[in-house]
């Protein structure tokens, strides 16, 4: 036979249209969340429904200025508590993604969480119970175990399609791995190898599940790889380095390339068909030892890197004949399943990071940032209409995954959860990028194209082998040709039979003629019966033609159905969207609710106390206004004594000063009077001594009565004198020269006023009471005295 390949690649989508009619369905955000690691441990967690749990901020932490903890909720598509077993987790998570990879449509699952949050055992699992990456494949091999192509018909190539080989070249190259098995591999006694007892048991076989809704008449082949993406580089965990003891080679990072349908993929990235579940798992684990994990103050097996386990179908119909794989490169479709585990955002502070476990960490958050920074944009242009660039080259994690936010498969994440306290803040942001994340719509992948061809082909070519081996069973040896001529003497049998003679010579006008009659009418009937299975052939052909015609409509009114089935799943689940949109508005309601009655709550009670507090400061202020009132009442009562007291003291010291004013009043009309008759007497002797004849000669008048000093005009227009020779009086102060007769011992009448030095001018500039007036007027040295003490 003639050996021959094709090839083929994923057949390219038609872009997707931006229209109101495209549909999107959201990215299912998930929760779950592990036990406390000591039943001791302060939780922080609390699951209030099947799709709401609750964080409570621990001792220590104020979260709003009123000093009371803060509560928040947050509702995921489905919330699985600490009892919840694998095979739960992944029915609801995993299963349908499963079947959307065998129906041709594409998926992307993925871990989240602070690191110590459950994520690798969510996704791997452990002996006896297996995590949602082992129960995937067993699923998925459960579901096309026999439908399965042979090993290399289908053959990957280096730019992400699909060749398909011939079944001479894929025999050849089976033969040549087995052959280099049996080189590498020693022989073992046991026919069959043990598996691996770190993932023997990982699956019991009554949790096996299978997919239904199989197209049965196509081949399928899985392929599987397995890369790690470390320090923003990715590398190649299934890749075989030549062991060198003396100079180990690091391993070499791998590139991100784009495939002729815009599809991202990793250049160079091992490939390895795989043919069943334990055979998956073999290579997973072996990649697993390579990757890179390290002890943590968090986490004895901390994961320094993102691991992506790519699984990739390749399926094509078979051919009319239900025998062998359509040679039609068209015909070829490639589905993949992404599982990602990404690493846990940490913070250095708390895992006490040096080195090298420094800058991993540094490179985790930062691909972590870059992954919550390309959400934040892409639903940020979903809201808001805006066209703002995804940043995805910023990282290699969102970079590889750019097509199934784009509208290239359904996007899955499963958020861990740590409950313990020490989690808390970590949490709360892990907690606010999945709350972003339910917001992000991604479209809806498109179905493939519907093969041509009848269905219910392999069933039909089934059903010729088994029974071309019941017969072979039952005619051993030749039953073919047994068949045949059985069938033939069947068919000789209802033909007229010759007549028995014997030709002995050939022109026997007797026996001739009849042989040629029967063999006319054999001819005829022989003609007849041809004539009736052409007809009865025809009819058949024409038969099935309708049967296949009605098949076809049936076929099309059955994919008619589906569609309207469809769309109507889509309002369903449009209206269930709804409802639990509704139902998560009317909680975060009720929750508002709670807090303005808890609001209100202690408003009320600030309030009473207040009231309280008023009604107390009201008595008080009471109490102090009547003691004031007394106080007043006290000090009226204590000023009118006081003024009634000084009013007396006042009357009382009045009438003194008026007594003293009184004797003071009449000692100087005394005086007066005293100083009126020395003036008379004065008088009388001036003019005794005028008629008395002069000793010497008399000054003139105006000479004597021109006053000493210089005349100048006043502003007024009058005139003043300033004196240059003044003759001052020397007077004691009465009080002084009383003082000093006291000291003396002579009494008033004793006193002679005509001792005084009236010439000494120190004595006479220090008498107050001086008058210099009285000199120029005239007046004696006596006068002046007594006018002086009159004065005083």
């Amino acid at each position: 036979p003639h050996s021959f390949h094709r090839k083929g690649k994923t057949p390219r989508r038609p872009p997707l249209k931006k229209t109101s009619h495209t549909q999107k369905d959201p990215v299912g955000v998930y929760c779950r969340i592990r036990p406390l690691g000591a039943t001791d441990e302060e939780c922080c967690i609390e699951m209030i429904s099947s799709t709401t749990i609750q964080l409570h901020a621990p001792d220590g932490i104020k979260a709003n200025r009123n000093g009371e903890y803060k509560e928040t909720q947050y509702s995921f598509k489905k919330v699985f508590g600490i009892q919840t077993s694998q095979i739960e987790l992944f029915e609801d998570v995993a299963k349908a993604l499963v079947d959307d990879l065998i129906h041709c449509k594409n998926g992307l699952l993925f871990t989240y969480g602070v690191t110590g949050s459950g994520k690798t055992f969510t996704m791997t699992g452990s002996p006896g119970e297996g995590g949602l990456l082992p129960r995937s494949l067993d699923m998925l091999f459960n579901s096309i175990g026999p439908l399965q192509a042979k090993r290399f018909v289908f053959r990957t190539d280096d730019k992400n399609g699909m060749e398909i080989q011939g079944q001479v070249d894929a025999l050849l190259e089976r033969q040549k791995r087995e052959s280099n098995q049996q080189s590498t591999v020693p022989k073992t006694p046991s026919s069959k190898q043990k598996p691996d007892p770190e993932f023997a048991d990982m699956i019991s076989p009554e949790e096996a599940c299978k997919c239904e809704g199989v197209d049965e008449d196509s081949c399928y082949s899985v392929f599987v790889s397995y890369i790690e993406i470390y320090n923003n580089y990715i590398y190649d965990l299934l890749e075989d380095m030549p062991i060198d003891p003396i100079r180990p080679k690091p391993p070499q990072s791998k590139i991100l390339r784009e495939d002729q349908n815009h599809n991202m993929y990793v250049s160079g990235c091992t490939e390895v068909e795989v043919k069943s579940t334990v055979e998956a798992f073999e290579v997973f684990w072996r990649g697993q030892k390579k990757r890179r994990i390290a002890d943590t103050q968090l986490n004895r097996e901390s994961s320094r890197s993102h691991s992506v386990f790519i699984v990739k179908l390749a399926q094509a119909p078979l051919d009319a004949d239900g025998d062998h794989i359509l040679q039609d490169k068209n015909q070829v479709t490639v589905s993949q399943l992404c599982l990602v585990d990404l690493a846990g955002s940490e913070r250095t502070s708390r895992t006490k990071a040096e080195g090298s476990r420094l800058r991993e960490a540094g490179n985790i958050n930062q691909s972590l940032m870059t992954l919550r920074t390309c959400i934040e944009v892409l639903r940020e242009n979903q809201m808001c209409g805006t066209n703002r660039m995804v940043p995805y080259r910023d990282s290699k994690v969102t970079h590889l995954f750019k097509n199934y936010f784009d509208g290239e498969g359904k996007v899955r994440m499963v958020v861990c959860v740590n409950p313990k306290a020490d989690d808390y803040e970590e949490t709360m942001l892990v907690m606010r990028f999945a709350e972003l994340t339910q917001e992000v719509e991604v479209a809806r992948p498109v179905d493939r194209p519907i093969c041509s061809l009848a269905a219910g082909r392999r069933h039909r070519n089934q059903a010729f082998r088994d029974e071309l081996s019941r017969r072979q069973e039952e005619h051993p040896g030749g039953s073919n040709n047994t068949g045949d001529g059985s069938v033939l003497n069947q068919l000789l049998d209802s033909l007229p039979a010759l007549p028995a003679c014997e030709l002995v010579d050939p022109t026997d006008e007797q026996i001739l003629p009849r042989l040629i009659e029967v063999l006319e009418r054999r001819h005829r009937i022989r003609q007849m019966i041809t004539e009736q299975y052409t007809r009865t052939a025809n009819t058949l052909k024409s038969m099935l033609q309708e049967f296949d015609g009605h098949l076809m409509a049936k076929e099309n009114f059955i994919h008619e159905q589906r569609g309207k089935l469809g769309e109507k799943d889509k309002i369903m689940f449009n209206q269930k969207n709804e409802m639990d949109r509704l139902e998560k508005k009317s909680k975060m309601l009720e929750y508002k609710i709670d807090i303005l009655q808890k609001t209100t709550n202690i408003y009320e009670g600030d309030k009473r106390s207040l009231q309280q507090e008023l009604e107390s400061r009201e008595q008080r202020l009471q109490r102090e206004l009547s003691e004031r009132k007394r106080m007043e009442a006290r000090m009226q009562g204590m000023v009118s004594d006081t003024k009634h007291q000084w009013e007396k003291e006042c009357e009382r010291r009045v009438n003194a000063k008026q007594l003293e004013m009184q004797n003071k009043l009449w000692v100087k009309d005394e005086k007066l009077k005293q100083l009126k008759a020395i003036v008379s007497e004065s008088n009388n002797s001036t003019t005794s001594e005028q008629q008395r004849p002069p000793d010497k000669p008399q000054r003139n008048s105006r000479e004597k009565d021109q006053p000493r000093g210089d005349v100048f005009r006043t502003r007024g227009g009058g005139q003043a004198v300033q004196f240059t020779d003044i003759e001052t009086l020397r007077q004691e102060c009465p009080t002084v020269s009383s003082r000093k007769r006291r000291s003396s011992g002579d009494g008033p009448g004793q006193h002679d006023g005509n001792k005084m030095d009236w010439n000494d001018r120190e004595n006479r500039v220090s008498c107050p009471h001086y008058c210099p007036s009285l000199i120029h007027l005239g007046w004696s040295k006596t006068a002046i005295r007594f006018c002086h003490d009159t004065c005083s």
